[in-house]
């Protein structure tokens, strides 16, 4: 189990966030520049974003293509 996430403010939350989705630093470069661990930082995730938004982000971070919601079909049309 990860260490739990050290006390942060809002403004410190929004910066780690940020810094998580932006594509240019990688992941290990995230969790230098805010004193994370890989399940500390997971973990901070989890709990701030919405679920669907904490899968795309996993799918993201590990380079896999984003899970993808599928509508029903219609029912087809009773006169046809």
């Amino acid at each position: 189990m990860a260490k739990p996430v050290p006390r942060l403010n809002a403004d410190e939350i929004q910066r780690v966030i940020a810094t998580a989705w932006d594509d240019r630093p990688p992941f290990h470069a995230t969790l230098m520049q805010h004193g994370l661990s890989p399940g500390q930082l997971v973990q901070l995730l989890k709990r701030e974003l919405t679920p669907n938004a904490f899968k795309v982000w996993s799918a993201r971070a590990r380079g896999t293509p984003a899970p993808v919601r599928r509508k029903p079909r219609a029912a087809p049309a009773a006169g046809r």
